[in-house]
């Protein structure tokens, strides 16, 4: 390992005006990294959570539910560009139902929110140096989202990706602002602490925050899931839902064997030689749906207490400068999730979900039925299943939005369909209908399916 590699990077953050805070965090990750930790969890050192409460099952007081919605903050994670999907600018632009995007119908959920129970719910996005422009420009359509006092933004900070080799900071002349990286959501506590934010939302008499992705669009406000995290007297709460086969990957919770505190696995922290428990649904039956609550005031005491570096787990992320390029240099990006600060607070709790609060859009496949007929949109712009959705497959003709846009100029009826999985090049028409378990087959070249045809196990009919 290179010796003046921190030294180099901290000197790049610096010149570049990351907030020393920041700075701060990133050493203490550099010197896990440095040291050889990876921020693995082994199956050897947890044992499964497999009790939580149910929100259905919560008997919450409606009075106490919207005294605590009352001191309630919407901060939303906005930083991300959707660039798995060929995008390039906020993902939470993208339209996700009729011509409203991400953005548009969380904004109307805000209002609708606070029209409903006269909560201020001041919305807060945290953006990056990306995306930040483009969503304020947007956010001008509602003037009315504003509150006294409050931004509508802070920015995520930003670290250098470190050579692989020698773990000195990456240089990429063809394109410099590829030598840099987001340092994951767990960015979320240093950048609310070190932007003055946090401070501002007690100041304005908040004393929780519910936090979420702006692309899951079923985290709404909630006076219920307030009124029961006041009352639970909680630093820190995680909704986690239940498992399902399309489930099998992502971040899920257990406990540390060690001292039974509850812990947050993300995919990139599971061995390999553990990956079939981690899947193993029934023995690990909660993910994390990245729906957070947070007591401002507990948080503001640790990250005070700690000079805003909180004890989080580090993940190391190997990729190569130019994500589209596997030939240009390998990296490594340090990087934290949000949800692992449940190990950082003593008296941290779990609630469980329906899927209605996780809505999320990673891929074209989840775009689909998002923009589908399987849910309606409430008049509080809460979006509801009519039936469960569909498990859809497309191929990598549908990959980017782009391509996905013109392939998909109208969108086909899921009401119907159990699943559906597409293979080759179709391009849909008008009131398209499918049903059941459907699947198109590849002809070999473009085709497209005719307006009015039903798409079934057997194809068009």
């Amino acid at each position: 390992m290179s010796a003046d590699g921190l030294a180099r990077a901290r000197q790049k953050m610096d010149s570049a005006g990351v907030a020393p805070t920041a700075i701060d965090v990133f050493a203490r990750f550099y010197g896990l990294l440095e040291s050889g930790e990876t921020g693995t969890i082994a199956e050897r050192d947890v044992t499964p959570l497999t009790e939580a409460p149910l929100l259905d099952d919560l008997a919450v007081d409606a009075d106490a539910g919207r005294d605590a919605l009352a001191q309630t903050a919407v901060i939303k994670l906005n930083g991300g560009l959707g660039t798995s999907m060929g995008m390039d600018r906020a993902k939470s632009l993208l339209r996700v139902r009729g011509d409203a995007t991400f953005l548009d119908v969380i904004a109307r959920q805000v209002l609708a929110a606070r029209a409903a129970t006269g909560a201020r719910l001041p919305l807060v996005l945290m953006n990056s140096f990306r995306t930040q422009d483009d969503t304020l420009s947007a956010l001008a359509a509602y003037p009315e989202l504003a509150t006294d006092g409050l931004p509508l933004d802070f920015l995520q900070n930003r670290e250098p990706k470190l050579r692989a080799d020698d773990l000195t900071p990456v240089e990429w002349p063809a394109d410099p602002g590829l030598e840099w990286c987001p340092p994951g959501h767990g960015d979320l506590y240093t950048a609310l602490y070190a932007s003055g934010t946090l401070d501002r939302l007690l100041d304005a008499g908040f004393r929780y925050a519910t936090v979420s992705n702006s692309d899951n669009l079923g985290a709404t406000p909630d006076a219920r899931i307030a009124g029961w995290f006041a009352a639970t007297g909680a630093p820190f709460a995680a909704e986690v839902a239940r498992r399902t086969p399309a489930d099998r990957k992502g971040g899920h919770l257990v406990r540390r064997a060690a001292d039974g505190r509850i812990v947050l696995r993300e995919t990139a922290q599971t061995l390999p030689e553990d990956a079939d428990a981690a899947a193993d649904i029934g023995k690990h039956p909660y993910f994390n749906t990245n729906n957070l609550w947070l007591d401002l005031r507990a948080l503001a005491a640790e990250l005070a207490r700690t000079g805003g570096v909180l004890d989080l787990p580090l993940i190391r992320n190997d990729k190569t400068v130019d994500p589209t390029d596997a030939a240009s240099t390998p990296v490594v990006q340090i990087e934290s999730a949000m949800g692992a600060a449940i190990e950082v607070f003593d008296g941290a709790a779990v609630l469980e979900v329906d899927r209605s609060r996780f809505l999320p859009v990673k891929t074209t496949n989840d775009l689909l039925v998002l923009r589908s007929d399987v849910y309606r949109t409430t008049d509080d712009h809460r979006l509801v299943a009519e039936v469960p959705a569909p498990l859809v497959t497309l191929p990598g003709a549908y990959k980017t939005v782009a391509a996905f846009d013109a392939r998909v100029p109208h969108t086909p009826s899921l009401r119907e369909a159990t699943s559906l999985t597409v293979d080759g090049d179709w391009t849909w028409g008008r009131d398209v209908v499918v049903v059941g378990d459907a699947r198109l087959a590849d002809p070999g070249e473009p085709a497209r399916v005719p307006d009015g045809a039903r798409v079934g196990p057997d194809g068009v009919a």
